[in-house]
């Protein structure tokens, strides 16, 4: 089965619960009407279906290899990238000044889900480059954006990030890569890169490294890091690609899932040093770099939406197709197994969670652009703090989603998922990096809990709560007992959510260990709340419009009732993870390293 985009639920969450309306009132977004967006999702969608998603399971059985110090890429993706970039794809983002199409991050959310859910692997290219683009918009010099800017949002050449190393994972403070100074504005590269996504391949003419490097006297730790452009080619007079630089790729890894990716090993400076050129300001790194890495975090959450999108596409099929054992109720012979209740209470938790997160990610997106674009400052200041705080909440619980989800979907497809031959196993392993890369779900959780929670005494997680419990009263005052049930779990949710709020503001100093052993249990509880909040937007939105007779009646009811079981089955974990978020760090902390 190929990959078919859910249209009508994207556009239902486009336009109902992230507003298109409002930001395409914002002048920068204008073009963004309801008419232009959907053109844009249907033929992306066609684009995605067509051309990108048959490529997903023979990209898995035949990976990218490395040969002689170069990267061949599985069959049909060099050809597919081509006219990826040729209908103008990677740019639908980026401004207008540099080719790019110049739509709201609310459109190129949807686009970012459908790209994932065809494939994986693929979708990784554009994504690395989609990085490179935000930091040098943000921080190159504008003889950068003029030499990199426009072909990489052509897709003409292609970027990737360059912060991991042998020794330095996660904590950056271990970066040695070094950045000698020529004296001629240019710096000299010495260093070995690893895990750099797509770092060599044969799709475009030139690949964009942003690398991060010490120079001689730079502090030590994470203030002493520097961010730099270094061309796999040196870039001619003529913006043409030139010499080969001295960057190589010396191997690439072999991997659980995701295996049409290249994943490089590059080295930097073996045959007298690779040129690059400094992005900003010496030592300023690790915050332009941070640009990139929070560009690419939401990505990653749109990955997990994506993947879990395609693992509930193929268990329904599956569901519908396989028959197994007679009805409960009774039957001449066996039914389908979607008859069986057991298989309809996981394709609803894979279903319901999947609406939640999609829900959840687009008002984000949202939030970005009004953040970005409103004439008010207050307003911009607002979006922009609810757009931060609900990044990592993006990130780390719809790609713990993804798992959870992708591995449902072969339970629903029994013995068979654990064959390759039907595709539910390769979804289940692609979707196990995304809770590792871009920063683990515990590095996410370490930032709701630091930088989102605790540094503002909990006043965005504050806001954002009232506008839960807004929606909740709404849904208290209804007169409809599914809307009703609905507002009494997420009622419960929001006081949980905010008791954990109140715990972290009131203990982080004293016990800072006992927060954070919390931390994850917290991220998964804001995500459940946040997540349930939209489902209880929708269920009174399609509420709205059954009483009015507009629209498609099956696909509100549905919404109901698929925002009734998130309630009942996945809102409910809001209490039990507030107590592990509360009284659970006694557990954790009880065993002394000898112990284990």
């Amino acid at each position: 089965m190929s990959y078919v985009a859910p249209l009508k639920d994207m556009l239902f969450a486009i336009n109902a619960l992230a507003g298109l309306e409002h930001v395409s009132q914002l002048p920068e977004c204008a073009d963004a009407t309801p008419e232009t967006v959907e053109a844009v999702l249907e033929e992306h969608a066609r684009f995605c279906s067509e051309v990108i998603a048959p490529l997903n399971r023979s990209g898995d059985q035949e990976p990218s290899y490395w040969r002689d110090g170069n990267v061949i890429t599985s069959k049909g993706f060099k050809e597919a990238f081509k006219a990826f970039a040729e209908a103008g794809w990677q740019g639908i983002q980026h401004p207008v000044d540099y080719g790019g199409q110049g739509l709201p991050k609310l459109v190129a959310t949807p686009c970012i889900e459908m790209l994932n859910a065809a494939n994986l692997s693929f979708a990784l290219c554009p994504l690395l480059s989609d990085g490179a683009i935000e930091a040098l918009m943000t921080a190159g010099t504008d003889a950068q954006k003029q030499i990199y800017l426009e072909k990489l949002v052509s897709g003409i050449w292609t970027g990737t990030m360059n912060l991991t190393e042998p020794q330095a994972g996660s904590d950056l403070a271990q970066v040695r890569t070094r950045a000698v100074p020529q004296g001629d504005g240019t710096f000299k590269i010495f260093g070995t890169k690893i895990f750099i996504t797509y770092g060599d391949h044969d799709m475009a003419e030139n690949i964009v490294h942003l690398v991060l490097a010490r120079t001689p006297d730079a502090p030590e730790g994470v203030k002493g890091i520097s961010l730099f452009v270094v061309p796999k080619f040196l870039v001619n007079a003529d913006g043409s690609p030139g010499d080969r630089n001295d960057v190589h790729c010396v191997s690439i890894e072999h991997k659980l899932g995701i295996k049409a990716s290249p994943t490089a090993v590059l080295q930097f400076g073996d045959h007298g040093g690779a040129i690059g050129t400094l992005v900003g300001t010496e030592n300023r790194g690790l915050e332009y770099m941070f640009i990139m890495m929070n560009a690419a975090r939401f990505a990653v959450g749109m990955q997990g939406v994506g993947v879990a999108e395609r693992a509930y596409q193929k268990a329904v099929i599956f569901a519908k197709d396989r028959t197994q054992s007679r009805d409960l109720s009774g039957s001449a012979g066996p039914v389908a197994i979607i008859h069986h209740p057991d298989v309809r209470r996981m394709l609803m938790s894979m279903r319901s969670q999947i609406e939640a997160a999609r829900g959840l990610a687009y008002v984000t997106a949202a939030a970005s652009d009004i953040g970005h674009h409103h004439a008010d400052v207050a307003t911009r200041k607002a979006s922009q703090a609810f757009y931060e705080f609900l990044v990592p909440i993006v990130k780390g619980w719809s790609t713990e989603m993804s798992i959870e989800v992708a591995s449902t979907g072969v339970q629903i497809h029994g013995g068979m998922g654990f064959i390759e031959e039907t595709g539910a196993a390769q979804l289940y392993r692609d979707a196990r990096i995304l809770t590792i890369y871009e920063g683990t779900t515990a590095i996410q959780a370490n930032d709701l809990i630091g930088r989102k929670t605790a540094r503002d005494g909990g006043a965005v997680a504050k806001d954002i709560i009232a506008q839960v419990q807004a929606t909740q009263r709404q849904l208290a005052a209804s007169a409809d007992a599914d809307l009703i049930a609905i507002g009494k779990q997420l009622a419960i949710g929001a006081e949980a959510l905010n008791d954990v709020v109140d715990f972290v503001v009131a203990n982080l100093k004293s016990d800072i260990k006992g927060v954070f052993a919390g931390s994850v249990a917290y991220l998964k509880l804001a995500g459940i709340v946040l997540g349930g909040w939209q489902m209880g937007r929708a269920a009174l939105i399609s509420s709205e419009k059954l009483a009015l007779g507009e629209g498609d009646a099956r696909f509100y009811k549905a919404k109901i009732g698929t925002a009734r079981f998130f309630a009942d089955h996945v809102l409910v974990q809001a209490d039990a993870l507030r107590i592990s978020v509360v009284r659970g760090s006694a557990g954790v902390m009880a065993l002394s390293e000898d112990q284990f």
